[in-house]
């Protein structure tokens, strides 16, 4: 059995690297994204890049950064239903989602928003 994987992405990063490192001695692989993966690896936490994983580079000032079949088959996919695809597709399962949003009235109240 291939070790539980988490996905990180997260606006507020408080608490962040604490709960990332606790998640490896748990047992867990990391995948991560923009902000959160940099904190993470400055912080010695070992961790891989979604677009490392996926292929694909985040892109629209990293607003699309997981919108892939990689990382949605690895959510939504079912144990002994989609193990076959996943498998023909090299998508591994994700075990847990960690994310946060960022503040939205905050944000829209900008001028260039």
């Amino acid at each position: 059995m291939t070790k539980p994987l988490a996905l990180l992405s997260v606006s507020n990063k408080a608490g962040i690297v604490e709960f990332a490192q606790g998640l490896i001695k748990s047992g867990f692989g990391l995948l991560s994204t923009g902000g959160t993966y940099r904190l993470l690896q400055d912080n010695n936490v070992e961790v891989t890049e979604v677009s490392d994983y996926t292929g694909f580079a985040e892109m629209m000032d990293g607003r699309v950064k997981t919108l892939h079949p990689k990382i949605h088959g690895g959510i939504l996919g079912r144990r002994g239903t989609d193990d076959a695809i996943m498998n023909e597709h090299a998508i591994e399962r994700i075990d847990m989602v960690v994310v946060n949003l960022y503040p939205f009235a905050e944000t829209i109240a900008q001028a260039d928003v």
